[in-house]
């Protein structure tokens, strides 16, 4: 069924507001409402100046031929959408002018907070890429480029060797091991090697490395004479681990007696963990180990505020240490280093296991020489 635009044109008379059935009838079009919610729709009545309801029904007829008109060609990209007059001769005027009406534009994103990350995982990600960035151009102290000199000799790619030697005579006799209970036994100066580690962690593990070995023993040097030699492996790159542990196994012979403090719990499992990952032999368990912890422990215990290696030395040796880095800080400085940071404190770790090794070597004459006297004393006393 169809209707004559003569008669949609009387309708419109009838109504005498044609304006308001216009408006109507667009905001109803806007909106677009479903079946149900048409079919609950009040229609206006005569009264109230509105349309009446033949012509409701009208406008009903009219949405299918509407759906059928033929579309307008679309413009070109860019090209202004051509003006389109309202026909007041015509129920399509008020319909080509919602057609042909510009969009209204988006409302635009509210803004975030510039304090508050989109992305927190990306945020870590940048954070985690500009720190390993080493940048030509950045400055230590703003005045040169950063330092990025490390001690002693490169021996294999990423690996450095340390050497010291410090002139002091070498004990001529076997020390006697009575001290650690074990009164009948004794060992030879030479075969002891005192080591210390630096570790990238204390959690111990598979996740936790030795990024530096340092190592003393008394040696007798034709050209310096006798006096402790010291000699450390500082690792500049993750790669040359395994270079470093063939260093510090080339060291160790079958009759060396190892002597640490609280090596025996910490520093050897963990070299062993490393030889073991790196697939290499170990040779460590091997050999004896004389940890000085525990007989310091014995002896000292309740004397000063704890029985720490900084602590005994500095009481017991009268050694005072000058801008020493603690131990603690040394896994952040070797860290540092590998992103691009400067050397300064990766040396302030490499003197601080320095005096670890020496003070080990101090140590064991010490308790050597406090045993010794305790025996004659007791001797003395007995008689």
């Amino acid at each position: 069924m169809s209707i004559s635009l003569d008669k949609l044109k009387a309708l419109r008379k009838q109504a005498g507001h044609a304006d308001a059935a216009t408006a109507a009838v667009g905001a109803a079009s806007a909106a677009k409402p479903t079946s149900s919610e048409a079919e609950a729709m009040p229609v206006p009545s005569e009264a109230s100046g509105a349309l009446p309801a033949s012509a409701g029904s009208s406008v009903s007829r009219l949405k299918p031929l509407l759906r059928q008109a033929p579309a307008r060609e679309a413009p070109a990209r860019g090209e202004a959408l051509p003006a389109s007059p309202a026909r007041e001769d015509s129920v399509f005027g008020w319909v080509e002018q919602i057609r042909h009406r510009p969009a209204t534009p988006a409302p635009a994103p509210a803004a975030r907070s510039p304090g508050r990350p989109q992305d927190v995982h990306a945020l870590r990600r940048l954070l985690a890429t500009r720190n390993r960035a080493i940048a030509p151009v950045a400055r230590d102290d703003r005045s040169g480029p950063i330092d990025r000199d490390l001690p002693g000799t490169e021996i294999a790619p990423g690996l450095h060797l340390i050497e010291a030697f410090l002139p002091q005579p070498v004990p001529a006799r076997p020390l006697s091991l009575a001290f650690s209970k074990r009164p009948d036994e004794a060992v030879p100066p030479h075969d002891l090697l005192f080591f210390d580690t630096e570790t990238t962690g204390l959690a111990g593990g598979t996740g936790t490395r030795a990024f530096m070995i340092g190592a003393a023993d008394w040696h007798r040097d034709a050209a310096r004479g006798e006096g402790l030699r010291v000699r450390q492996l500082l690792m500049s790159t993750m790669g040359a681990e395994s270079a470093m542990l063939d260093a510090f196994a080339a060291w160790l012979a079958p009759t060396t007696v190892l002597s640490s403090y609280n090596g025996r719990c910490y520093d050897a499992p963990l070299l062993k963990t490393r030889y073991r990952l790196a697939r290499r032999g170990d040779p460590i368990s091997a050999l004896d180990h004389v940890d000085l912890l525990f007989p310091t422990r014995r002896r000292w215990r309740g004397t000063w505020e704890n029985c720490r290696l900084a602590t005994i030395e500095r009481q017991l040796l009268r050694i005072q240490r000058e801008d020493d880095l603690p131990g603690s800080e040394a896994p952040g400085a070797w860290l540092d280093y590998l992103r691009g940071g400067s050397a300064r404190n990766l040396r302030r770790v490499g003197e601080h296991n320095h005096q670890d090794v020496v003070t080990l070597a101090q140590l064991f004459l010490r308790l050597v020489q406090a045993e010794a006297e305790e025996r004659a004393a007791a001797l003395t006393a007995g008689n």
